[in-house]
């Protein structure tokens, strides 16, 4: 199970981290049925860490794309890791093989900057590596949906502050929504503060409640 010495924190939840980001991310985010509505669709994540969202996203994208749709997924990553490390922790998924084997053919020695892969002609992955703030801020365009995924709120605050909500908001298409496994008090005020409409939910695994919610349109 992939651990963060910086954060002490693992990577994905203990249970099964695949499944957990089809309830959390993908079904948070109304995934993968508003593909249909929006074939040219955008994702950032917060956290890139092993890959894994990624790669499950990409996994269901190529099911549900018509021939029109494309997708890009953008995540901010502080530490991003090398590419035997991100092998290694997705290895316990056959259901991901050819999409782990196809990012790691891709995947920089020294990731750093913007990594920008096209990884089919309907794919493209951005991980912007530095201080998530900062790259939020920085990018030009906002996104359909939001996967938060920092580590626990109680182990990495900068991740779910209010000005890092504020930022999410800010680079929210109207109507845009976010799916998060936190349920912590301060981050559901700090995601309404900044102007998302929030909803609990059920949680993965045994875990009580989960957020997810809209900026209204």
């Amino acid at each position: 199970m992939p651990y963060s010495e910086a954060f002490g924190d693992h990577f994905y939840c203990q249970t099964d981290g695949r499944l957990e980001c089809g309830h959390v991310f993908l079904a948070g985010n109304g995934l993968p049925e508003r593909w249909n509505e929006t074939p040219r669709f955008t994702i950032g994540e917060l956290g890139f860490g092993t890959a894994l969202n990624f790669c499950e996203t990409w996994r269901q994208w190529k099911d549900w794309r018509g021939n029109d749709g494309h997708l890009t997924f953008t995540s901010f990553e502080l530490y991003p890791m090398q590419a035997a490390d991100i092998g290694r922790a997705l290895s316990r998924w056959p259901e991901i093989a050819a999409e782990r084997e196809a990012l790691l053919s891709q995947w920089p020695a020294e990731p750093s900057g913007i990594v920008s892969l096209d990884l089919d002609p309907q794919t493209r992955l951005r991980v912007v590596c530095g201080r998530a703030l900062d790259g939020v801020r920085a990018e030009q365009a906002p996104f359909d949906a939001w996967f938060l995924d920092g580590f626990a709120p109680a182990r990495n605050g900068d991740m779910w502050s209010a000005e890092m909500m504020q930022a999410v908001f800010d680079h929210t298409v109207p109507g845009g929504t976010f799916g998060t496994y936190a349920a912590a008090g301060f981050v559901r005020r700090n995601l309404q503060a900044a102007g998302f409409v929030v909803e609990r939910r059920k949680g993965f695994a045994g875990k009580r409640e989960m957020l997810c919610g809209i900026r209204p349109a």
